[in-house]
């Protein structure tokens, strides 16, 4: 019994332990993880809105857990250029999410780039390539965005569907659809070009404009 005892101590004493070391190394870790996140969030306004110098972040609540953040790109002149935000939802493995860049008149697409996904190695993780993401410029989002597969796009708002993959591309699509909707119901075009621009937000430089 007191070898039992003994055991259930040192596998307390262990276990508690282990516990006070991950709590320790999450408590240093994570402020750097959401640092390198938000950092590779601003870096990709610019990947999706490449005429953008600057940005400045919008908010607006439309429900009760439903708020919606866009970033209102601006050029070296202070003119807006385009808008950016982040389409999320589910892939086949988990939450993909995309950052949009959409021109100020809600028409078409500028570019997009894929933020966050967990879809299956060289399938649906193939969202990632320029190949597909790159069909996306241009493409007109009135009416919705659609995939084909197994064949090139033969409509304005069409891309193709990644080969084995359809499940991811169609996430892609349908995250990209949903966000631009909600975009234009918390941001009326006509209530988007009155945003005073003269003063985006602090401190933000395009990637390409950080001095090494």
């Amino acid at each position: 019994m007191n070898n039992l005892v003994k055991i259930l101590l040192n596998l307390i004493i262990v276990g508690a332990f282990s516990g006070a070391v991950l709590a320790a190394v999450f408590s240093v870790a994570d402020p750097m993880i959401q640092a390198n996140k938000e950092k590779e969030l601003k870096e990709s306004i610019f990947k999706v809105l490449p005429e953008a110098k600057d940005f400045k972040t919008l908010e607006k609540v439309l429900g009760p857990e439903e708020k919606v953040v866009i970033y209102l790109g601006v050029d070296e002149a202070r003119n807006p250029v385009g808008v950016a935000f982040k389409a999320d939802g589910g892939g086949f493995q988990g939450n993909i999410g995309v950052m949009v860049g959409l021109s100020l008149d809600y028409l078409k697409l500028k570019n997009i780039e894929i933020l966050d996904q967990l879809e299956t190695p060289g399938l649906g993780d193939r969202i990632r390539e320029a190949s597909f993401k790159d069909q996306f410029k241009g493409v007109e989002v009135q009416p919705k965005v659609e995939y084909i597969k197994y064949k090139k796009p033969e409509k304005p708002n069409q891309i193709q569907a990644i080969t084995g993959a359809t499940i991811s591309s169609d996430a892609v699509v349908k995250n990209i659809n949903n966000a631009v909707a909600r975009l234009a119901r918390a941001f009326p075009k006509e209530e988007l070009s009155k945003v005073d621009t003269s003063a985006a937000d602090p401190a933000v430089k395009p990637a390409s404009a950080e001095v090494k």
